[in-house]
């Protein structure tokens, strides 16, 4: 499911309002949400070369920093509005974020969860094999 149909859902929309209910619990006030200078050393922080080389070494290429790169963007483009303003803004786009992750895919989805144990495995040890286990 793309991301354009997950947010004509119902589903997207229900989540997103659980999302912020939850996030308007963390963030109390407008200053308990980041300042532009921290997702600025957020976008900074994927852009190393520590970063860059665990990407390759964990997933064979680069780490891509442009949605770190477009939070930035955004939260230059809310930094004018009423501190209130912000942190609404800021939390409808952050519930927003977490509502497709939630109803996108997962590598969870990948795997069907068994109700019950493999049957036979894992395969019984033969009898020299424990006896050379004891010993």
């Amino acid at each position: 499911m793309g991301d354009s149909a997950i947010a004509d859902t119902t589903a997207f929309k229900t989540v997103v309002e659980q999302e912020e209910a939850r996030l308007y619990q963390l963030h109390p006030t407008p200053e308990d949400i980041p300042s532009c200078m921290t997702v600025f050393d957020d976008f900074l922080s994927c852009n190393i070369l520590g970063t860059q080389l665990k990407s390759i070494y964990r997933f064979g290429e680069m780490a891509h920093c442009s949605a770190k790169w477009n939070e930035f963007k955004f939260c230059m483009s809310i930094k004018g509005l009423h501190p209130e303003q912000r942190r609404d803004a800021w939390i409808r786009r952050r519930a927003e974020w977490w509502a497709r992750r939630r109803l996108g895919s997962s590598s969870e989805n990948v795997w069907e969860k068994r109700a019950e144990p493999l049957k036979g495995y894992p395969p019984p040890l033969p009898r020299d094999a424990i006896g050379a286990l004891v010993d």
